[in-house]
Parts: C-alpha cells; structure tokens; sequence
C-alpha cells in the first residue's frame, strides 16, 4: 500500500514520502495516524457543539491532545498502540455523541437532523487491516478536488494544531491546563471539515492560532518553573563517571524528575541526551547529584550513540528513531512515543514504576572507568536573562553589543544544516547569540567568549522553551522604547517537525518581520501561501551564512 505524508523538513525530494516515512514510520502506521487524526475530528464535531450548550468532557479534552501528540513526527510507531487509541477515541465519540443528541432532543422537542462532516459517522473496523484500509481514504490527498491552497493552510493549522498538543500535553502532566487552549483544539479540529471557510478565513484562523499558542507556551512555561524553579546558568559535563548509567532523551522533565527519585542513592549514573540537555540548569533538579552530565548530541545522531552507550536508555516524548537489534533490549519507551518491540513503561496513578530501566542498567554494567571532558553552560531562560537585561541594555546603547541572534529551532540529519555552525561561528564578535532547541548542538560545544561578562552563547533551553525567547524579545523591545521589529534581533531559524511550525505561527501572530528559515521551505506549504507569507511578514529561506550577516547587519535598524 501506499502513503503520503510531508510534515516534516525531511520529506522525501523535498515533496512527500510516498514510499516509506523518511522517519521510519510505515505506510501501515501512516494510514493509522491519518485516521486517528479522523476520530479527533469526529470528537471535536460534536464537543464543540456541546462546548456551545455549556458543556464539557475532561476526557474528550485529554484524548484530543494525547491523539494529536501521538502524530507528531518521531513519536509512536507503534500499530497496536495506535489501534488502542482509535478503538478508544471510538467510545470517546459516541459518548459525546450520545450527549449531545441528548441535550439537543431535550432543548428542541425534536432529533437532530442535521447533516454533518463525515469524521462525526466513523465507525471502526474489525480488525487492524481494517483500520489500516480506513486510514487509507481520509488522509491528505484522500480529497482530490480539494483547492492547493486550501489543503496548504488547513494542513499548516493541522501542524500547528500537532504542535501545540505536544506543549499541551507537557503542562497537563504537570497539572495544568488552560481553558482557551483547550477549546482552539476543538475549534481548529472542526475548521479543518468545514468546506464553507476561504483562504482568507484560514489564513486569518492560523493567526488567531499563534496567539492561542502563545498562551500555551506560556502555560508549559509557568507548570515548568513552578514545578521546577526557574533555570539558572549552569554548567553541565559532557563526560561520563565510572558505574551504571541511564541515558534519558526526549522533552519530558516530569519522567526525569521521577527516574531522578527512584535511583537515588542506588549508585547509578543519569545522563541527559537531546532535549534534555537543558534539564540541568532547573533548581528542582539539578540538586540530584547522581544527574551527572550529558551524553551525545541532537536526536538524529542516537542510533549510533545509543549503540555505545554501556546502559539503559529512556525516550520520552518525542525524537524516537527505529532501534537497532544492538539495544533494543536496552531501549525503554515510556508516555506517548512508542516503538514496536520495544519495553514500554506504563503509568498508575499519576507514577511510572521505572524498575525495569534501572534493572537493565544494573546489568549491562555502565562505563568501566571516568572520563573526563569540558563543560558548557545551560540555564538561560527569561528569568535569567532578564535578570541580566540592565546589562545587555546598557551593551546595546553603548554600542557593545551590535546585534543579537536568534540561532535555534529543531536540528535533524537533512544536508545543508551546516549553514547553522557556519553562522554561529561567522557572527561578528561583537554579537550575541540566543539559541534553544536541539538545533544548537550544531555549535553549542564550540567557544564564543563574552561581552563584557555576558556569554555570547545563551542557551535558553528546549523547543518547549520558545515563549523565554519571546519574553526577552518583548522586554528589551520596552527598554529600548521600540517594536520587537525595531530591534536589533534577528531570527534564525530551523525547523524540523510540527512543533517548530506552532512556534513560527505564534511569531507571525505577533507580526515578527524578517524571519529567516531553513533549511528548507515546508513542502506543506504551496507557492500563493507562501507567497502571502513573504508579502506579509517577509519571510526568507536561508541562503549562505555570509550572504545573510551581511544583510543583516547592513540593513538593520540599531
């Protein structure tokens, strides 16, 4: 059978893998991820209309996220997983169904007779060919007469939508949710079915969108620093200590904190990998001795780290590649993200048991011996910066600091990312750079000096950790009495899966001119939405680092 999916930077040609996901997702979990994309839309049919007769479901609010979440790009690969999901999102739908026939009947004497989207009449196969059959016929192409640019923008809300459920999904394992973000993804999901909105509707949902998304991540942000404390500058290892190890990837810091509690005292090493890089500079847990360094680099390079490393290894969340035989017996999954075969650690009450990981690691021995290597320094999220912000103010007037750099998003395994190194390490010495994601890996070991006592390098955090670059943008646009676009900031960014494109809708909400993005266009997005893109907010693809710094720093407003 085939598939078609283009959500991501690595699509295949540039076009849409048709084939096989670049990702390693096959074309049977392709089909199943399509589908349950269906089901949520079918549930926010009709949650929506019970949303409007004053009404909610915890439960629907929950699966429409997780279920969102769980297509992200590098997250569940899983079949029968994913089949457990739509046999639930099913009973989830008929319930909200059943409810809002219910209160209809009840307010109008009367059934509902009205006609509505195909999504809200799904009804699941027998078995999971079946499903697999199903999902054949409602993914992206599945509807031929549909307009380009419709389709472009209904999946650039799609994405968006993918995004911000990660976020979401983060704050509500911390305990938090918000009310406004919540319903978005029922009124996004139910926008995606109805054929009556335009270009401009659409265009003008994506905007409302970003601002949506703003207040999630400011929602991830507070669950993260109350939770946590807010990161200070610290420096992190990047060398390994004699002993049992565990290797933790992904975003989540919630498992790390618990995996944290459960080794305690028991004599074994914790390393971060990727994401989680930046889970050393939070008071909260940082203050556990036995989180000793970080291991390795971005997600694209763990099959071949993961094979040497001498432990145990977690995935949270996201960033998961296929597993190679050499340890996947030594690899765990635990939340949304998933692989077949692989040992997935489950959750009760509100606690994941994460004896088999420690066992594992127990046995496999860890590293024979310490090795030393240098430190970098992490922790430089808004609270920290902002603390500083007199400093960096007083830099900017005094013509000490000529320029600042956003240089982050998501890093991945595409050529052409080498332009990212390259303009880390071209910026004059008299500019700072701001990074976050995993995309600073490319340059974040190499050494930038300071600026009168302020790192030119400020490691701000992970993808989640975007709204700690907005905040500092706004701040010293106020200190500075101009717009942000008035600043002397420019954004460089990469992108990757579905979390970079909430986090770019979110800029364009907030009218952020000049972006430069790479380091290639979405293949999602056709050439009038592009078009309106660069009309409107000035969008440029990356071209070579030397060519952008040079028009950057001749034409920016200082």
């Amino acid at each position: 059978m085939g598939m078609f999916c283009y959500q991501c930077e690595q699509t295949a040609k540039g076009k849409g893998c048709d084939v096989k996901g670049v990702c390693g997702k096959t074309p049977e979990v392709a089909a199943l991820q399509d589908l349950l994309v269906h089901v949520a839309k079918g549930i926010a049919i009709y949650g929506q209309r019970i949303r409007e007769m004053g009404l909610k479901d915890n439960e629907a609010d929950l699966f429409l996220i997780e279920a969102l979440f769980t297509t992200v790009t590098n997250v569940d690969f899983d079949p029968e997983r994913i089949q457990e999901a739509l046999l639930r999102g099913f009973k989830i739908k008929e319930k909200i169904r059943n409810l809002f026939h219910n209160i209809y009947k009840k307010k109008n004497r009367r059934d509902f007779d009205g006609e509505l989207p195909a999504a809200a009449y799904w009804m699941p196969a027998a078995n999971l060919a079946g499903l697999v059959e199903q999902g054949s016929k409602v993914g992206i192409l599945s509807d031929k007469t549909l307009n380009e640019d419709i389709r472009s923008l209904r999946e650039l809300l799609l994405y968006g939508l993918k995004g911000m459920a990660a976020y979401a999904d983060h704050a509500h394992v911390l305990g938090r949710q918000d009310e406004e973000v919540t319903a978005f993804f029922y009124k996004g999901l139910c926008a995606l079915t109805d054929h009556r909105l335009t270009v401009n509707d659409l265009v003008d949902l994506n905007m409302k969108f970003g601002m949506v998304n703003l207040k999630c991540l400011e929602l991830l942000d507070k669950a993260h620093t109350d939770h946590f404390g807010h990161p200070v500058p610290t420096r992190v290892s990047l060398g390994v200590k004699k002993g049992p190890a565990i290797l933790v990837s992904g975003h989540d810091l919630l498992d790390l904190e618990q995996l944290l509690q459960q080794t305690e005292g028991q004599g074994i090493n914790i390393y971060t990998h990727g994401e989680m890089l930046p889970a050393h500079g939070y008071p909260g847990l940082k203050k556990y001795e036995h989180l000793v360094a970080n291991y390795g680099g971005a997600w694209q390079d763990q099959a071949k780290e993961f094979d040497v490393f001498p432990g145990a290894i977690l995935m949270t969340t996201n960033c998961i590649q296929q597993p190679r035989e050499s340890y996947k017996s030594r690899i765990f999954t635990t939340g949304l993200v998933a692989w077949s075969g692989v040992q997935h650690i489950g959750q009760l009450n509100g606690r994941k048991d994460f004896s088999p990981v420690i066992a594992k690691a127990i046995e496999t021995g860890g590293f024979l011996q310490d090795i030393p290597a240098k430190n970098i320094v992490v922790g430089f999220g808004h609270n920290a910066v902002l603390g500083v912000a007199d400093k960096v103010i007083d830099a900017v007037k005094a013509g000490k600091i000529k320029h600042l750099f956003l240089v982050g998003g998501c890093d991945g395994a595409k050529p052409g990312r080498n332009y990212y190194t390259d303009f880390a390490t071209e910026a004059p010495k008299d500019t700072v750079i701001l990074t976050l994601a995993c995309g600073k890996y490319r340059f974040n070991k190499l050494e930038f000096g300071d600026i009168g006592g302020i790192p030119r390098l400020l490691d701000m955090g992970q993808c989640n950790d975007a709204y700690s670059a907005i905040r500092v943008a706004v701040a010293l646009a106020k200190a500075l009495e101009c717009g942000v676009n008035d600043l002397p900031l420019s954004m460089i960014l990469s992108w990757y899966e579905q979390k970079a494109v909430c986090i770019l809708l979110t800029l364009l909400a907030l009218r952020i001119q000049n972006i430069r993005i790479g380091p290639s266009l979405p293949a999602f997005v056709s050439p009038n939405v592009l078009n309106v893109l660069v009309s409107k907010f000035n969008i440029k693809p990356v071209t070579t680092a030397k060519e952008d710094l040079a028009a950057i720093l001749g034409t920016v407003k200082v």
